[in-house]
């Protein structure tokens, strides 16, 4: 990407974390970066164009720094326990980059009334939603886990997973210390439910 693109994802950014993404207009956006306005428009029509750019980016960004790639379901091995848990951990460290954290942060607080924060919410939740799917069917066909209803169990650990991570980044944001414990604690009693034990 031209740095010139990244400078004006980086102004949108700042300027969305000092007044909220609604706020944001083009002119504030091109007089941040030092262009003019017309000249914003040659790299991005909309401010939902560059949300949209931002996401992408930074999300990429993060997978890289978080060494978070595609999972290899020929070596899944160990106990689901584990897994579950290196899954998860890997994703916490993905959100948790400092920039990509800051842009869930501002996202999440105007998905109620921005429909284009609520589309984005609604597409990182599909994306989890999918990945944890196909993890979900690798560990049914490899004897690691019992799951009655691969979907349901899928959707309801995404689920949990989401709101213990919203629960915690809540906490934290209220200057409470986080429940350490809370996330192990749901995934060892998923597991209590769900792991195969040899007969």
């Amino acid at each position: 990407m031209k740095d010139r693109k990244r400078e004006i994802i980086q102004a949108t950014l700042e300027l969305a974390a000092e007044n909220g993404l609604g706020t944001v207009s083009m002119q504030q956006i091109a007089d941040r970066v030092g262009i003019t306005k017309a000249s914003l428009y040659n790299h991005y029509s909309s401010r939902e164009e560059i949300v949209e750019a931002m996401y992408e980016v930074l999300r990429n960004i993060s997978k890289e720094k978080a060494n978070v790639g595609g999972m290899d379901f020929d070596r899944l091995t160990g106990s689901l326990r584990d897994i579950l848990m290196g899954a998860v951990m890997s994703y916490r460290s993905m959100v948790e980059n400092p920039q990509l954290f800051l842009f869930y942060k501002i996202i999440m607080s105007e998905r109620s009334i921005n429909p284009k924060a609520a589309d984005i919410m609604v597409r990182e939740t599909k994306t989890m939603l999918n990945a944890t799917k196909s993890i979900f069917y690798a560990l049914q066909v490899k004897g690691i886990a019992d799951f009655p209803n691969p979907d349901a169990a899928a959707f309801s650990f995404t689920m949990a997973v989401h709101a213990i991570m919203d629960y915690e980044f809540d906490r934290r944001f209220a200057g409470e210390e986080a429940d350490e414990n809370m996330m192990q604690s749901y995934i060892d009693e998923f597991c209590r439910i769900y792991e195969k034990h040899a007969s």
